[in-house]
């Protein structure tokens, strides 16, 4: 059987390789790996987080750790390539556009094997996030991409890929947001760190918001972190919010002295069960997220994503989504049209029908056989 790495380097990763490694489960013509960089060393990824995604350990912890861009991009190219020499797999599958993705990628094709790329042809035109300078490259050296919207189909072929190696095949996170959705009406969510917020916004009507902000263009710039918190005070006078906050965001809220008011709840950072129980049935979200964007439009979600573009327009095109900028008074305005009940009605694209990884699996099969 062929053998194939499944890179992940970063939390959000495990969540796009569960379904891959599902499907690969339930067939005999491909075997893999999971590779986990250690990009992001996360502790609370221990045996429960992975029982979570119904997924196993990783097979190969490789450490890299943090550093620059520059330091982390080469650990993680020099450990790969070692793994790879050693052992040949048939193929190597990236994930995403985290700084894993890029030097995994690299290091592959460098040895001539191919590279196959999960949520290829996303472009946000911004050259000053470097997820774009990943998928860029990454792009450039794939065998195989597996695209998940029309726009990425589109940005694939003006860059001269060629038409057989792009695979339309819908969104892995999508198939994870949908698989742990319906796991959740089986779990016990009363000992999740929020839900005694939601249990006492039930008793009041069950309407509230949550909030996710973690993009440096955001939280590292006080004018601008100063302004959407001004709005987001208040959106709060007009319905409850929590917000689970990053790190960064949260010692970034304390250096340039924003008060975010009594109506907003702060919290650490979520597991993803418990992150999902909460924003689930929220009544919008308000966020920079990426992966947010896809799984709130997967579910239906209200979603108002603060920030001047997206990778992923299908989400607003088409979905739950709106992109409103960094305006507070634009960012008001949409959350109080979903207050009064008239915010965007969306829909869940072509092909996010929880099934993406099996048609990934197979054109895997038949290109490795």
């Amino acid at each position: 059987m062929s053998l194939i790495y499944l890179v992940a380097g970063a939390r959000p990763n495990f969540m796009k390789i569960a379904p891959i490694v599902r499907a690969l489960q339930a067939q005999t013509a491909l075997t893999f790996k999971i590779v986990h960089t250690g990009q992001h060393y996360d502790r609370d990824m221990n045996q429960v987080f992975f029982e979570e995604l119904g997924i196993p350990q990783p097979d190969i912890f490789m450490g890299a750790g943090g550093g620059s861009h520059a330091q982390q991009t080469a650990k993680i190219m020099v450990a790969f390539e070692e793994l790879c020499i050693a052992e040949r797999p048939a193929a190597v599958l990236v994930v995403g556009d985290v700084n894993s993705t890029l030097a995994c990628s690299i290091a592959a094709k460098k040895l001539n094997i191919p590279v196959a790329h999960v949520e290829a042809g996303l472009r946000s035109g911004d050259m000053t996030m470097p997820e774009e300078i990943n998928r860029l490259v990454t792009d450039s050296i794939t065998d195989w991409f597996f695209v998940t919207e029309p726009s990425a189909v589109t940005h694939l072929e003006r860059e001269g890929k060629s038409a057989s190696a792009i695979h339309y095949v819908g969104h892995v996170m999508v198939d994870n947001v949908l698989f742990q959705a319906d796991k959740l009406t089986a779990t016990d969510t009363s000992g999740f760190e929020t839900s005694p917020f939601k249990a006492a916004q039930a008793e009041k009507g069950g309407r509230y918001g949550v909030i996710t902000l973690h993009r440096p263009s955001n939280v590292d710039n006080a004018e601008t972190m100063t302004r959407i918190a001004g709005a987001l005070k208040e959106i709060a006078a007009d319905i409850p919010l929590i917000f689970p906050v990053h790190p960064r965001t949260r010692a970034n809220l304390a250096s340039f002295g924003i008060d975010l008011g009594p109506n907003i709840t702060l919290v650490g950072p979520q597991a993803y069960m418990a992150f999902l129980n909460l924003w689930k049935d929220a009544t919008v979200i308000l966020t920079d997220s990426g992966g947010l964007q896809e799984e709130t439009t997967a579910l239906g979600v209200p979603c108002i994503t603060i920030r001047e573009n997206t990778e992923r327009p299908v989400t607003v095109d088409e979905g739950s989504n709106v992109l409103v900028g960094t305006d507070p008074a634009r960012i008001v305005l949409e959350a109080r049209k979903v207050l009064r009940g008239e915010g965007k009605q969306g829909r869940r694209p072509h092909l996010w029908d929880g099934k993406a990884a099996e048609r990934i699996v197979a054109v895997l099969a038949k290109e490795l056989a």
